[in-house]
C-alpha cells in the first residue's frame, strides 16, 4: 500500500509546478493586452483635451511604450524578477503599493463569500439528499436553480433595495463608516455590516452549485459498500452521515471551491462596483478604462498566484479527507 506523501513534499511539488505556470500566465497576459486598442498615453491625452504629436511621443517614451513588444516584454520580465511590477501612470505610484492597498479588501470579501457559499451549499445539499424526491428537496432545488440563474449584479441591486432602502438595516455601499474612529471589535463589527450585502451577492450563485453537487455526491455515496457496513455495525444515522457520507462528499465540493476562488475575482468586479467596495476587482475595471496595463498585469499575476496557492491548499485538505489522494 502506498504511503501518504508528507506535507513538505506536497508543498515543494506545488511550488515546482507553479513556476512555469506563472511564467506562462505572465507572458500570455502581456501579449494579449498588447492587442487592446489604445494605451495610457491616449487616455491621458483625451483627458487633457488636446495633445501635440511631440507631447504624445514624449509620453510614450517616458512610459516605455515606444519600444517593440518583445523589448517591452523583456523589460517587464527583468523588472518582475526584481519584484518590481512597474509604475502606474494613472495613480502616479508603484503598482505593487497600489495593489497591496486594495488586496486585503478583496481577499476578505472573497474568503467570506466562498465560506458562506460552502457552508450554505453543503447544508442545503445535505437536506436535499435526506429528502430526495420529496417536497423539501423539490423546493430547495427550485431555490438553488433561481440563485444560479439570476445575475449577480441584479441580486446586489435587489439586496440594496430590500435591506438598505426599504428596511434600513444595512449600508448600501462602502467598506466602513466614513470618519469613524472605531477600534477593536467595534471596528470589526462596523466593517462586517458593510460586507454582508456584497458577500451575499457574490456567494448566492455558488451556493446553488455546491448544494446540487453535495446532493448528488451524498446520494451516490449512500449506496457504497462501506456505508452499508457502517449501518450493519449499528452506527447511528447521524454519525454515518457526518463521518462517512458527508466527509467523502466534501471532496468534489472542495475541488470546485478551489477553482471558484479564482473565478470570484471576475464576479468581484461587478459586486465591488455595485457596492463601492474598495478592492482589486474595482481597481481592475478602472485600470482597463484607463489603459493602465501595468496595474492590470499586476492584478492578473497576483490573482493567478492566489489561485495556485488556494488550489495547493485544497490538495492538502483533500489528502486529509481521503488518504488515498495523498498517496498518488
Amino acid at each position: 500500500m502506498a504511503q501518504r506523501k508528507s506535507v513538505p513534499r506536497q508543498i515543494w511539488r506545488i511550488f515546482l509546478h507553479a513556476i512555469p505556470t506563472v511564467l506562462g500566465i505572465v507572458v500570455l497576459n502581456f501579449l494579449l493586452l498588447q492587442l487592446a486598442p489604445g494605451d495610457a498615453a491616449d487616455v491621458i491625452a483625451a483627458e487633457a483635451g488636446s495633445a501635440t504629436e511631440e507631447t504624445m511621443a514624449a509620453l510614450r517614451r517616458s512610459m516605455g511604450l515606444d519600444l517593440s513588444v518583445l523589448e517591452q516584454l523583456k523589460t517587464y520580465l527583468l523588472h518582475l524578477a526584481q519584484l518590481d511590477l512597474g509604475h502606474s501612470p494613472r495613480y502616479a505610484m508603484p503598482v505593487l503599493d497600489l495593489i497591496m492597498q486594495r488586496l486585503p479588501g478583496t481577499l476578505i470579501l472573497m474568503a467570506t463569500a466562498l465560506g458562506l457559499a460552502v457552508v450554505l451549499g453543503v447544508a442545503l445539499g445535505a437536506v436535499m439528499s435526506s429528502f430526495a424526491g420529496r417536497i423539501p428537496d423539490r423546493l430547495l432545488s427550485v431555490l438553488s436553480l433561481l440563485f444560479y440563474s439570476i445575475p449577480g449584479f441584479w441580486i446586489g441591486l435587489m439586496l440594496i433595495l430590500l435591506f438598505s432602502v426599504k428596511l434600513g438595516w444595512l449600508p448600501s455601499g462602502g467598506s466602513g463608516t466614513i470618519g469613524s474612529s472605531l477600534t477593536g471589535w467595534a471596528a470589526v463589527l462596523d466593517n462586517a455590516r458593510y460586507m454582508i450585502l456584497p458577500a451575499m451577492s457574490l456567494s448566492l450563485f455558488y451556493v446553488a452549485i455546491y448544494a446540487r453537487l453535495t446532493r448528488a455526491a451524498m446520494l451516490e455515496i449512500r449506496n457504497q459498500d462501506y456505508v452499508r457496513t457502517a449501518r450493519a455495525k449499528g452506527l447511528s444515522p447521524l454519525r454515518i452521515t457526518l463521518s462517512h457520507i458527508l466527509r467523502n462528499a466534501l471532496i468534489p465540493v472542495t475541488t470546485m471551491a478551489g477553482m471558484h476562488f479564482g473565478n470570484m475575482l471576475g464576479g468581484a468586479v461587478v459586486v465591488e462596483t455595485v457596492f463601492s467596495w474598495p478592492g482589486l476587482g474595482r481597481l481592475a475595471f478602472e485600470a482597463v478604462m484607463a489603459r493602465d496595463f501595468n496595474v492590470l498585469l499586476g492584478i492578473l499575476l497576483l490573482s493567478s498566484l492566489v489561485v495556485i496557492v488556494v488550489n495547493g491548499l485544497v490538495d492538502l485538505l483533500q489528502s486529509r479527507l481521503d488518504p488515498r489522494i495523498g498517496a498518488n
